[in-house]
């Protein structure tokens, strides 16, 4: 059984036969070429975090594939109200073909994952958010056609983001150098997991990372359930932003990537977003085709099937 409850369960070669899939399934969608891979298939997304992305892209998703996408919030799971997620796990994948969970805590996923029979999707928690960065890297591609020889470089919060886009950059063999204060570090051993296995620097010299930077990122200072953090962190980074001082310091043409929603003049100034708009709304739309190609690379329909992945 697969599952993507972290971005470490894939490795190169399925990260690229998703990519390369998600690419074909972009084409496809855009010349009007039908491809209902998941014809009959019912996927339940269980929302404990609400989202516009990425409850909009799966369930968009999961229609052009031929499928069907069940809304589930707090209010319509007894998960929410005391049922063990081992229970809920054993019940749904008896009326579902797959589970997407966007929740809090990791555990919860690994949970779904261990006592379900079905394929489980992380589409957040707090520890990290795989299925963004699967359309990170699409995009990536898209604008810098290679991977081979890339810098990136991300500033703010060591957070979900900063996490999974670390194991993506150093599994696609990018130089990764994440900017961030000393407190706000990404995960120790996804960290240590990086230095053994490429390149990679943390540091809170925000210039000294972009430096020749291919692809700069950044994310919210305060992400979703740290609102009353919001003005202690505004102070605490109010350097870690992308502008034009960054961008001089990147490469004259580096792109630029936010995974949204976008405050501008706290992480990133106006002028840079605007800007690099097209790369982040390019990156945004990706998220449908690069979630279609996990949908069906996870049921197994991809595998094999040499057209899909031409």
């Amino acid at each position: 059984m697969k599952h993507l409850l972290k971005l470490a369960d894939l490795d190169k070669g399925d990260i690229l036969d998703i990519l390369n899939l998600a690419d074909q399934l972009k084409y496809e969608n855009q010349h009007g070429i039908e491809h209902h891979h998941l014809k009959g298939k019912t996927l339940g997304m269980i929302f404990q975090k609400s989202s516009t992305r990425t409850r909009v892209s799966f369930e968009t998703g999961m229609y052009q594939l031929g499928g069907q996408a069940l809304f589930l919030s707090n209010r319509d799971l007894q998960i929410g109200r005391g049922e063990p997620v081992q229970d809920t796990a054993r019940v749904l994948s008896r009326y579902l073909d797959g589970i997407m969970i966007r929740t809090f805590e990791q555990k919860e996923v690994e949970d779904l994952a261990e006592y379900g029979s079905i394929p489980i999707i992380n589409g957040l928690t707090d520890y990290c958010h795989p299925c963004q960065v699967l359309a990170d890297l699409m995009t990536i591609r898209e604008y810098k056609k290679s991977f081979d020889g890339l810098k990136f470089c991300f500033i703010g919060d060591g957070n979900n983001m900063a996490n999974s886009l670390i194991v993506g950059a150093i599994s696609m063999g990018m130089e990764c150098a994440i900017a961030c204060p000393k407190d706000y570090q990404p995960d120790a051993k996804i960290m240590a997991w990086a230095k053994e296995n490429g390149t990679f620097t943390c540091s809170e010299d925000i210039l000294a990372c972009a430096k020749d930077a291919d692809v700069v990122y950044t994310d919210v200072w305060a992400s979703m359930g740290q609102e009353e953090e919001k003005a202690e962190r505004e102070k605490i980074f109010k350097n870690y932003q992308i502008n034009d001082e960054v961008m001089a310091a990147a490469k004259p043409d580096a792109m630029v990537l936010h995974c949204l929603p976008a405050h501008r003049e706290e992480e990133i100034t106006t002028k840079v977003f605007e800007t690099h708009a097209n790369e982040i709304f390019e990156e945004a739309e990706n998220r449908l085709h690069a979630q279609k190609a996990l949908l069906t690379w996870l049921t197994g329909k991809a595998r094999g099937d040499e057209s899909l992945l031409a």
